[in-house]
């Protein structure tokens, strides 16, 4: 396989796991901040700082307000991450390699692409917002569905799952780092509600609540969640299970050994951690660390296939 097809693959993936993901947040960001009382301040900051582009946004937008952030995450062009530039680069990259993925995926790419332009007005405001954001989730993973059923499961397909599952490791820890932060450690006597509505929304946020509690039948806690959203090898957004695929998949490519050795170093410190009883700044580090991992992972794959 050429090296400039693997690349579009892996990226194609990645921008498309990264539309999902920005949609699934702002989703949940309106709905979590409905739910919490008006006393309790979270905003749409936090949003801004998972995708680490607090200083690009205030170099175009004045104040971080509902409307700016959406905007920011959604249409904004200045946004390489935005979910219309990242559809608009994944569209690219399948365009180039129409030859190797299926027909419908391509069609349901373009489908994608097309209906997102179309429904920017309404992805920003607040009427129809859930259900256009909702449309974005639910086509992408019927595309993943499609891959999964009908295309061949070779090198091609493996550089594809490759790229989904880095994006969403990296993701994984980005929501946990900044939204553990944001938790109101400051109130004390009324925080206990606020405080499980808040990790409910950190489940939310990749997909998890119902999953987390038909294993976790407890309250809702910190330790739980980040043993759950971390460690918990068996649910497929998380960083262990992300790892573990990663991995899988690279062991059926050749020149394998610099990308499968960063990945097992990465998975040898997350299991021998114990981020449930981290406190924040340990947390903070912790996570520091497995992003750069994830980062280390990605350039090791990078300069032995493309």
């Amino acid at each position: 396989m050429l090296s400039r097809v693997a690349s579009n693959l892996f990226w194609m993936a990645r921008y498309l796991e990264r539309a999902e993901n920005t949609a699934r947040l702002i989703n949940v960001n309106s709905h979590l901040l409905m739910d919490m009382p008006t006393t309790v301040k979270l905003g749409w900051e936090p949003i801004i700082d998972i995708l680490s582009a607090r200083d690009d946004f205030y170099e175009h937008y004045e104040k971080a307000d509902e409307h700016s952030v959406v905007k920011y995450m959604v249409t904004d062009k200045n946004n390489p991450s935005s979910i219309i530039n990242s559809l608009t680069m994944a569209r690219e990259n399948a365009r180039t390699v129409r030859e190797i993925i299926p027909t419908e995926s391509w069609e349901q790419i373009n489908s994608l692409y097309l209906s997102a332009m179309q429904n920017r007005p309404s992805m920003v405001g607040r009427r129809k917002r859930y259900e256009s954001l909702t449309a974005v989730i639910r086509a992408n993973q019927t595309l993943t569905g499609i891959l999964a059923g009908i295309m061949t499961h070779d090198e091609g397909y493996a550089f594809l799952r490759l790229g989904r599952n880095l994006e969403r490791g990296d993701m994984t820890t980005r929501i946990i780092d900044v939204r553990s932060a944001t938790l109101l450690p400051e109130l004390k006597d009324e925080t206990p509600a606020f405080e499980n509505i808040q990790w409910m929304g950190v489940l939310k946020s990749m997909s998890a609540y119902q999953m987390y509690r038909q294993k976790i039948r407890l309250r809702i806690n910190r330790p739980d969640v980040l043993k759950f959203l971390l460690q918990e090898e068996r649910f497929p957004r998380s960083l262990s299970h992300t790892l573990m695929q990663a991995k899988s998949l690279l062991q059926d490519l050749p020149h394998n050994e610099n990308a499968i050795k960063a990945v097992e170093t990465l998975q040898s410190r997350l299991s021998d951690g114990k981020p449930q009883s981290l406190n924040q700044g340990s947390l903070h580090e912790f996570i520091d660390e497995m992003q750069v991992g994830l980062i280390t992972v990605a350039e090791k794959i990078n300069e032995t296939y493309f």
